[in-house]
């Protein structure tokens, strides 16, 4: 399912643009879209991709020192004083990611889905996002903003990453966090995903050398075209992302992370060696539940979102 696939690869396509970005030096400080028609053509893309998923109850444009940033409510579960989920999603993917996640969760509890800053989404950067502080801040913010007292953050893969960057800075108002398969928490990037990342990380790059990354980065399973990765696609070839590249958290930094932790590592993912990822966050966070799905791929939310679903269950409870 090309929904699974193509967030594999916005995660390794835009570390890496976000790295080649910085080393050419735009002059623009913040993300944006290439053109007003490239702003038009993907909007209608994600307009298109959210049709899927369940309509929320509620839209609030979240306004932070680093810009504004779109979060959406779902109202779900039975008790409504439940600590709701914030889903995270990977570079690129935006709010729609979560459509095959979204049933099973909501009937857990309440969940909020965000699209990341300075990334392509509803949300707009305007000041740049240059450190692991500054990404932590305008999330924190969010945070903040929202009426919860607690809240549990849910990232995939660089939301993940994301998550944890969160928890390291700002714990105030984390009740405890979920990670699907993060890339550079535990475990570097492979060389490999590196290394093809590399070619296609251009918005000029032909969408077939995208595709063929897709199918990769989900351990060769086929690319088809539905509206996840058309809004996908659209955004990789419209948007200049202008972040800081994640950089992996300290050992010790791992450590003094309070909130409890689920980590649901893919063991197939090519994106990182999963083993020793969970190995490392056993290490780090003893009192961690850390569980490896043998078969998954680094697109593990769209392959498995019944058992994740069941899993975030038993660590909420």
């Amino acid at each position: 399912m090309v929904k699974k696939v193509l967030v594999a690869t916005a995660v390794g396509v835009t570390v890496i643009a976000a790295v080649v970005a910085y080393a050419l030096r735009d002059p623009s400080p913040v993300g944006y879209f290439t053109s007003a028609a490239a702003a038009d053509r993907f909007t209608g893309a994600y307009r298109a991709a959210m049709a899927r998923m369940p309509a929320p109850d509620r839209t609030v444009d979240v306004r932070t020192g680093y810009g504004v940033v779109r979060v959406y409510h779902f109202a779900g579960g039975a008790d409504p004083a439940a600590a709701p989920l914030l889903l995270l999603p990977g570079r690129a993917s935006a709010s729609p990611v979560w459509a095959d996640n979204l049933p099973s969760l909501l009937r857990q509890r309440g969940v909020y889905t965000l699209d990341l800053l300075g990334e392509p989404g509803m949300s707009v950067q305007q000041r740049p996002v240059a450190t692991p502080a500054d990404h932590a801040r305008w999330l924190h913010e969010v945070l903040l903003a929202l009426p919860e007292p607690r809240i549990h953050l849910f990232g995939l893969s660089f939301g993940g990453w994301t998550a944890m960057n969160l928890a390291v800075h700002h714990p105030e108002k984390i009740a405890g966090v979920v990670l699907l398969d993060p890339i550079l928490v535990f475990g570097d990037l492979s060389f490999d995903v590196v290394l093809r990342s590399i070619p296609v990380a251009f918005r000029w790059a032909p969408r077939s050398w995208r595709d063929s990354f897709a199918g990769w980065t989900a351990n060769d399973a086929p690319v088809e075209d539905e509206p996840v990765a058309r809004m996908i696609e659209a955004g990789l070839q419209t948007y200049t992302v202008k972040l800081s590249a994640p950089v992996r958290p300290s050992d010790d930094a791992l450590r003094g992370v309070t909130a409890p932790v689920l980590l649901l590592m893919a063991g197939a993912s090519r994106m990182h060696d999963s083993a020793a990822a969970a190995d490392t966050a056993r290490r780090l966070l003893p009192a961690a539940t850390v569980k490896v799905y043998p078969a998954a791929s680094h697109a593990i939310n769209g392959e498995y979102p019944d058992e994740i679903a069941a899993d975030v269950a038993a660590f909420l409870g």
